[in-house]
């Protein structure tokens, strides 16, 4: 079960690292448009401007995004087993471990490749509900639970 919330904890940290990465180009940019508005004027300083507008709302999408799925991490009890899959579970399916939470990089952990995906994906939404066992295949991969943590 450690092992579990040791992945749980990185994404946890990946998360929020993001959110204040993006933040702060956020922060950035507002001081950039502030101090460019101070010294140009005309129709470069316009279309200056409207560029980092355009940027600002991209990173304050990419942060609305990173907030949401820290706030389901949030919600997650890493330290809970069930012998149903469901949002939090860590599964090993063909020899690959499988973090149902959300959309995530691939990270290692003890040396372990885990791969956190989203309830939602075509391979998540096979995994919901089943037990150690169930088989299914998708795009000519057949898969096998072998463990639910």
């Amino acid at each position: 079960m450690e092992f579990k919330r040791k992945i749980h904890t990185h994404y946890l940290q990946m998360v929020q690292d993001r959110i204040d990465v993006f933040r702060d180009m956020i922060s950035a940019l507002t001081e950039d448009s502030k101090n460019d508005a101070k010294g140009s004027a005309g129709d470069k300083h316009e279309t200056a401007l409207s560029m980092m507008h355009i940027e600002q709302e991209k990173l304050t999408n990419k942060l609305k995004e990173a907030i949401t799925q820290k706030a389901i991490l949030d919600k997650i009890d890493a330290s809970k087993k069930t012998e149903n899959i469901i949002s939090g579970s860590l599964v090993k399916a063909n020899g690959i471990y499988l973090y149902l939470s959300v959309a995530l990089p691939k990270i290692t952990i003890d040396g372990i490749n885990v791969i956190a995906l989203s309830p939602q994906s075509p391979l998540g939404s096979h995994l919901m509900g089943n037990k150690v066992g169930f088989q299914f295949e998708i795009n000519k991969t057949h898969y096998t639970i072998e463990s639910v943590l």
